[in-house]
């Protein structure tokens, strides 16, 4: 079994419906499940499961298992499962929060995407927030900005409602 055959056909069916950022990485010396990863984005809940079905049309039509396909319902990351590689296709809020190519993106792979060679992607670097920044922020203020903003105009207050007594004779 090539390896590299079965990664093209999972590229091959993502570049078909226009997927976005397209990674692919070896994954052979962190797991005896699968030898690749294959990373890449859909727009929309549409486009993702329009990713998935032509990952699997094409993995097909040249030869390979498709074992498991999951999330096709929600649409917002969906699992390809073919055995010796694994496309995790997402919508962009979802690949920035689980950030899979920190996890897996040790040894990327470099092929041609899009009809160009690309070089191999490096990982994001982790962002670190520091303190500073936490203080920039207009949401979270500390106190000394406060003050430093100067003095909130005390807001007028109503006085309670007066409530009527009935009095029975």
């Amino acid at each position: 079994m090539d390896i590299r055959k079965l990664q093209r056909a999972i590229v091959d069916g993502l570049e078909d419906v226009k997927a976005h950022n397209i990674v692919v990485f070896n994954t052979e010396h962190l797991s005896p499940l699968f030898e690749r990863v294959i990373v890449a984005s859909g727009t929309s809940n549409r486009q993702t499961k329009a990713l998935a079905s032509s990952v699997r049309e094409t993995v097909k039509e040249r030869g390979w298992p498709v074992l498991s396909v999951e999330g096709a319902e929600n649409g917002e990351w969906i699992i390809v499962d073919c055995g010796a590689a694994v496309a995790h296709i997402m919508q962009p809020a979802i690949r920035d929060y689980y950030r899979l190519e920190e996890i897996w993106g040790e040894k990327p792979v470099k092929m041609k995407i899009d009809g160009e060679a690309r070089p191999a992607p490096v990982p994001p670097p982790v962002k670190k927030t520091t303190t500073a920044a936490k203080k920039a922020t207009p949401a979270k203020q500390s106190t000394a900005t406060k003050k430093a903003a100067g003095p909130r105009r005390a807001q007028t207050a109503k006085p309670p409602a007066r409530k009527s007594v009935v009095r029975s004779r």
